[in-house]
């Protein structure tokens, strides 16, 4: 599928992943064909060592993803497609982004417009969100006679408060980017002109830290999110036990003394 990507793009430039949604005459929305072209996407980033970190946005300045591709959605129920609820197991694409709770690297939602529903989901399955200051975010399910099943209505819940997040889920209301960050959603906001720079400088961040370490953080915030602390102290998690016996973990503090960049090499 990698070599046959049609609506999505793939690039790897150094220890980065740059995924488009590649879809901007229907405002990246996405069809079953996008989602099993991002399953592959995410496969190979997983597997891929030399991957620190991914960038996921849309194309085009308008809209990072407005969510499901409704017109393919109703001939899908035209032609009496049995209807589907929470997840995407059993159909293309399976597990999508909102699902796959084993991922560790970094991932960065660059958000340059709407990021309505579905598109909204795949912003809040990101670890850091930067959006340039037109863009929305709505979770629009209802208004549809549908729910966010994707995870919005147990991420936005989680993520923001929870009456504000009922206040949003019951009426499909938008916000705006500001009013995104005001709530936690959302890390920073720019023009739209300063939004690569600002990918960019976050990029820098991310990239001067030690990958393995940050899929420790990662993968121990995410899994000790729900416990009480004391047992979330003595939960093991696989990527702190490779952290601990890697030679970045010995390169940190040797360059620290050495008073010179640390050289990380992901071992």
């Amino acid at each position: 599928m990698l070599d046959d990507l049609r609506c999505v793009r793939y690039e790897k430039r150094g220890h980065v992943a740059y995924v488009t949604l590649d879809r901007p005459h229907v405002l990246n929305a996405t069809d079953l064909r996008t989602h099993a072209e991002l399953a592959s996407v995410w496969d190979d980033f997983e597997a891929d060592d030399d991957l620190w970190v991914g960038v996921l946005t849309g194309a085009g300045e308008r809209s990072f993803s407005v969510g499901q591709d409704l017109k393919e959605l109703a001939g899908r129920d035209e032609r009496g497609t049995p209807p589907a609820t929470f997840g995407s197991r059993g159909k293309p694409g399976w597990p999508r982004l909102t699902e796959r709770f084993s991922l560790f690297k970094p991932l960065i939602a660059r958000v340059n417009g709407y990021a309505l529903g579905g598109g909204f989901e795949l912003a809040m399955a990101c670890d850091i969100v930067i959006a340039a200051e037109h863009a929305e975010f709505a979770l629009t399910e209802a208004r549809l006679g549908l729910v966010a099943g994707a995870g919005g209505v147990f991420r936005l819940t989680r993520q923001a408060p929870f009456r504000v997040a009922m206040g949003h889920l019951l009426t499909g209301r938008r916000m705006t980017a500001a009013r995104a960050y005001e709530l936690g959603l959302v890390n920073e906001v720019v023009p739209a002109h300063r939004l690569d720079a600002c990918l960019d400088g976050w990029l820098e961040d991310v990239l001067s830290c030690a990958p393995l370490a940050l899929r420790a953080a990662k993968e121990a915030a995410t899994v000790s999110a729900g416990l009480p602390l004391e047992r979330a102290f003595a939960t093991r998690y696989v990527w702190e036990e490779r952290r601990m016996v890697s030679r970045d973990a010995v390169e940190g503090p040797r360059a620290f003394v050495e008073k010179r960049p640390p050289k990380w090499t992901g071992t």
